[in-house]
């Protein structure tokens, strides 16, 4: 990267965004470019004079021929080596505006994707729980993107539907008064009409448009992410009900949307086009010809000019059009870069040793409504701890604090005694590791996958992690084996894509281990290599499971019953079993069957036997 890269990129662009005051967000966007834009501003001002050239160049070599005063030789040719000279520069700076403007425009939307790359990577990962795909996706693709025109494009149009409408006008100023007050009433009537369509109430209808698209993108993400599950249970009917929803929802406010802009819309083009304008100065300056107001040489350079005055305008509102979803696009990019990063400490401790302890936590996603209340639980080193509890009991969320993916907003979760807001956040998930149900792998190689967390293991330590996560034998049947791209040379299972989620675990050989267990796949085989690749995976670790089986729970050294937020049971499976609370209510509930129940009630008492 160089040196004005490393600026723009950790300078710039990001002190845009670093500012107390929140402004317009396109200002905020582009004011670290805001040199490179005024050189383009610039360049199409050139570019827009010189293309006028030529057509005064053509108006006065009419004038000069129709009058009846003799021509004058020089005076040709002098015209028509400026109209030359004019085409000339406007083909030479539109070039050079052009490619700067791309340049710039893709300087732009590379220094925001990184910066947002960057946010994304240092958000806590519990902040993703309240996001969808769909969402992130259009800010870094879509909204990035609809930055391109404003960079690109809209700024050489909106400088030329101001120069050339000025420029001509100062010069139809001078050749008759009166055709160039009959010249600006389309003019007139075109910016009145555009600016009834930018009102307020349309704004907000093109806001409300916007979101009705943004509903449709997260429908089909979820659509498309949720089909394979949906056809497992025979339910392919009702998967994409949701996004026909949307699509129908959609159709009907765009056709709303449409009918409210089109006879506006309609009328200003009526008033804009070249038709009505000539119509009209003919109209007029046959009036003021016959009446000797005007001779008839003036009404040239009108019928040439005049409609250099209209085509800005139809230009310059469709440029605010651009304007406006550029701005839009960047304040939804300034609130994705303005997400809290996850604080990392100004001086790391290291953990002494691998208990994890919680004190008094209490977390909240947002203010007045808590989902963990008063936590207090130690889980020695060794020891398998088993959370229960019926759903939306606080299991996931209680999950989630120890590989620190959100900081609880109350309390302390500690790793080995330090307080893992104290703890370096690579050196937390070298100590740290995590299995969930919810497996997202990369498109990229097998191995890669593996070694995500370790991206200089060796080929033998990935193949020793696959072999013990029972994932080798399927990965050599791949097209490339651990080389094969996952999206490209093969799509796993979600059996399959546990088992390599279980494999990315073991081989950073975490001391502590948190796991949602996966039961629900369809295939009881690969369900039974999923189950022996996590008992591998428990072998001597601090375990903290989400447990769904009765056999997990009965081999648990302490399970925990969270209702509501809070403990209400915390014992072995024999205690808790034998205090026929809460968890015995769970258990007799899931294996559905009081005599199997009473059986496994003796078998934990005596030890598990």
């Amino acid at each position: 990267m160089t040196t004005e890269e490393d600026f723009i990129y950790r300078g710039g662009a990001r002190a845009a965004f670093a500012g107390t005051a929140r402004g317009n967000p396109l200002t905020e966007v582009l004011w670290p470019y805001r040199i490179r834009l005024s050189a383009v501003l610039l360049l199409k001002t050139i570019s827009a004079l010189g293309g006028l050239a030529p057509l005064i160049a053509v108006v006065e070599l009419g004038r000069a021929l129709l009058s009846p005063e003799p021509v004058e030789e020089s005076h040709v040719w002098t015209v028509v080596a400026v109209g030359a000279g004019g085409l000339l520069v406007r083909v030479l700076f539109e070039s050079l505006s052009s490619g700067l403007g791309h340049l710039f425009d893709g300087e732009l939307q590379l220094s925001l994707r990184r910066l947002l790359g960057e946010r994304l990577g240092r958000v806590p990962l519990g902040w993703y729980a309240r996001r969808d795909s769909g969402e992130l996706g259009q800010v870094v693709q879509k909204d990035v993107a609809a930055l391109h025109p404003l960079t690109a494009r809209t700024p050489g149009e909106i400088t030329s539907a101001v120069v050339v409408p000025l420029m001509s006008l100062v010069y139809l100023f001078a050749v008759n008064v009166w055709l160039t007050l009959i010249a600006l009433i389309p003019v007139l009537l075109g910016l009145a009409l555009n600016l009834k369509l930018m009102s307020d109430t349309r704004r907000s209808d093109r806001l409300a448009l916007d979101e009705a698209m943004g509903r449709i993108a997260r429908s089909a993400v979820e659509f498309v992410q949720g089909i394979s599950v949906m056809k497992t249970f025979g339910a392919s009917g009702r998967a994409h009900r949701a996004f026909t929803k949307a699509a129908d929802d959609f159709a009907d406010y765009f056709t709303g949307w449409v009918l409210g802009v089109a006879g506006l819309g309609a009328l200003a083009s009526l008033v804009l086009s070249p038709l009505f304008v000539l119509v009209l100065l003919l109209t007029g300056g046959t009036a003021l010809i016959t009446s000797g107001t005007a001779p008839a040489s003036d009404l040239l350079p009108f019928l040439l000019l005049a409609l250099a005055l209209t085509a800005p305008v139809a230009a310059l509102c469709h440029g605010f059009d651009d304007v406006r979803a550029a701005r839009t696009a960047a304040g939804r990019i300034r609130a994705l870069l303005e997400a809290p990063p996850l604080p990392e400490p100004a001086r790391p401790l290291p953990p002494r040793g691998s208990q994890v302890e919680l004190r008094d936590v209490h977390f909240s996603y947002e203010p007045g409504h808590e989902v963990l209340r008063g936590i207090s639980l130690k889980l020695p080193p060794g020891t398998v701890t088993a959370l229960v509890g019926p759903s939306g009991s606080g299991k996931s969320t209680l999950a989630q604090l120890v590989p620190r993916f959100c900081d609880p907003t109350h309390g302390s979760v500690l790793l080995g005694g330090v307080d893992l807001r104290d703890i370096a956040t690579r050196d937390l998930y070298r100590r740290v590791s995590f299995v969930f149900q919810d497996v997202r792998l990369l498109r990229a190689s097998v191995a890669e996958n593996i070694a995500l967390a370790v991206p200089h293991a060796g080929r033998d330590d990935i193949v020793r992690a696959a072999r013990r996560a029972r994932i080798h034998d399927r990965i050599l049947q791949l097209p490339r084996g651990y080389d094969s791209v996952i999206g490209e040379d093969v799509t796993f299972s979600e059996g399959e894509a546990q088992r390599v989620s279980i494999a990315r675990a073991l081989l950073i050989e975490a001391p502590v281990v948190v796991l949602d267990e996966a039961t629900a796949f369809a295939d009881p085989r690969r369900e039974h290599e999923v189950r022996r690749a996590l008992d591998t995976l428990r072998e001597n670790r601090t375990q903290l499971v989400i447990a769904h089986r009765l056999e997990t729970i009965a081999e648990a050294d302490t399970v925990v019953v969270l209702d509501d937020g809070a403990v209400s049971e915390i014992g072995t499976p024999a205690e808790l079993l034998a205090a026929d609370g809460q968890f015995a209510a769970i258990w007799q509930s899931q294996l559905g069957m009081p005599d199997a129940a009473s059986h496994d009630r003796d078998t934990i008492a005596r030890g598990g036997e």
